[in-house]
């Protein structure tokens, strides 16, 4: 299997902690790594970047900053605050992505507009600390089903609008098939992005039903669902992206396995639904 652009998301895999996942990446050739805060936080940012650099890994991408909603001043200073910590632990893991998943409406607002503007207010000031750090911040859109609690950004065009307020090596996107695989719209946002070198990240995962209760674990594992992973692949690269292809499940049933299986199967499925 040719596995050097391929990326596992570590909450693919959460059931592994650090010192397993870069065990078990080690064992199958796997070269790169999505990492998620909480984790990382928990086993220590220093210890975490020295884990993979002795393994010789690259860490892709660090999740999740955003949730940038607020509209109490208190709140949205935490937030701003978190977000700087954000960059500081991507820097300190030697990634240049942070994703963003910008926040949902705050309680009892209805004003999804005004939600999207406190997002590029943040950004107006998380931008150029990220810029001095390193680090490029990635807007991802989620499917609209999270838009009232989650992600008020719900399309790539809406994700670009607010990115393009802001130099590229600063905000960019996150194209996650998951979320955009629905939009008709999305292949040409995808043509937008590239043509301003703003695909950040590239991620998949796939779209299977019914959805769970509750819907944030209904990702699919590769092959098993609707998604066409290798035309979407096919629309990233036509759009100039050529870095790793990141992929991100949350999955119960994925949880409940050995995270060693689960892995191996991963980047099987990888390999037979992506190109070379």
């Amino acid at each position: 299997m040719d596995l050097s652009r391929f990326s596992i998301n570590q909450m693919t895999v959460k059931q592994l902690s650090l010192p397993e996942l870069v065990d078990a990446c080690q064992d199958l050739g796997v070269v790169n790594v999505g990492l998620w805060r909480d984790p990382v936080q928990t086993y220590g940012v220093e210890a975490t970047a020295r884990l993979v650099r002795d393994a010789g890994l690259t860490v892709t991408t660090l999740c999740r900053g955003g949730f940038l909603t607020a509209t109490d001043p208190d709140a949205r200073a935490a937030a701003l605050a978190d977000n700087r910590r954000a960059v500081d632990e991507a820097a300190a893991l030697a990634t240049e992505v942070l994703v963003l998943v910008s926040g949902g409406l705050p309680a009892g607002s209805k004003d999804l507009h005004g939600a999207r503007e406190r997002i590029a207010d943040a950004l107006a000031e998380l931008g150029p600390y990220a810029e001095e750090h390193g680090v490029m911040l990635a807007i991802e859109p989620l499917h609209p089903m999270y838009a009232a609690d989650r992600c008020v950004v719900s399309t790539l065009t809406q994700a670009l609008d607010l990115a393009e307020r802001f130099p590229a090596h600063q905000v960019g996107v996150a194209v996650d098939t998951y979320h955009v695989w629905w939009d008709d719209r999305a292949p040409a946002q995808i043509a937008r992005a590239g043509a301003g070198g703003r695909i950040h990240t590239f991620q998949l995962a796939d779209w299977t039903t019914p959805l769970p209760e509750g819907v944030l674990n209904g990702r699919g594992q590769i092959g098993d669902g609707a998604i066409d992973m290798r035309e979407w692949q096919g629309h990233v690269e036509a759009a100039g992206y050529t870095g790793p292809i990141e992929v991100e499940l949350f999955n119960e049933g994925l949880w409940a396995r050995d995270g060693r299986e689960v892995l191996a199967e991963t980047a099987q499925r990888f390999a037979s639904h992506t190109a070379a």
